[in-house]
């Protein structure tokens, strides 16, 4: 049997990530249905309620059992309102290495809600899964996706040319051109680098454990 991270929810400052539910669907759709996230990420398109739904009740739970990843849902504590996804992907069980995607709501960016939701997950990753290795792959030309990676301390390992597909709408026509990506890591010590102390990132937003 496939190693496999559990069903679990991580609790911030501000959010909890949690499993995806079906009634998360209308609001998944909604915000998916954004020309950035058309253009950075390889999502679906069209992003359709029904998918969301099909996502939440079978693709992301067979994803996590293959032992693939994990997909969880981003809310507010306070309203419960989704804000975001986050998606591990491309797990080495061998390597306790994986690959973090997230996407955040059109009307929640610029809160820090994705760095505060990666770090939570970096934190998890290391401190309770025994994992020894993050990596973000953010296109050329997506300059918020670096910040990211930037915030939480990730590091800038290189360009990966011609390795991506960059998406954008003409009328009713999805074209799509070769974009290169940036390759960054994130390790257990870069945590404990003093900028993060310094902004507050590493005490403010230690992660805690929902079983």
């Amino acid at each position: 049997m496939a190693a496999s991270f559990p069903e679990t929810a991580i609790s911030t400052e501000r959010l909890l990530l949690r499993p995806l539910a079906e009634d998360d669907a209308p609001g998944l759709a909604a915000m998916m249905a954004d020309d950035l996230v058309l253009a950075w990420t390889d999502h679906p398109h069209p992003f359709t309620e029904g998918y969301a739904a099909e996502l939440a009740r079978t693709l992301a739970p067979a994803h996590r059992a293959a032992g693939h990843g994990i997909v969880l849902a981003v809310t507010e504590h306070l309203t419960q309102r989704l804000v975001g996804l986050v998606q591990l992907r491309n797990t080495d069980w061998r390597l306790r290495s994986t690959e973090i995607s997230y996407v955040t709501a059109t009307w929640a960016r610029g809160e820090g809600y994705a760095p505060e939701a990666v770090l939570g997950v970096a934190q998890w990753l290391f401190e309770d899964r025994g994992f020894l290795r993050l990596e973000m792959r953010t296109a050329a030309g997506n300059t918020a996706a670096q910040q990211v990676a930037q915030k939480i301390g990730g590091i800038s390992e290189g360009v990966l040319r011609s390795a991506w597909i960059v998406r954008g709408e003409s009328g009713e026509v999805v074209e799509e051109s070769r974009s290169d990506l940036i390759l960054w890591s994130l390790l257990p010590e870069d945590l404990e680098s003093p900028e993060l102390h310094r902004d507050g990132w590493h005490g403010d937003h230690r992660y805690v454990l929902r079983d």
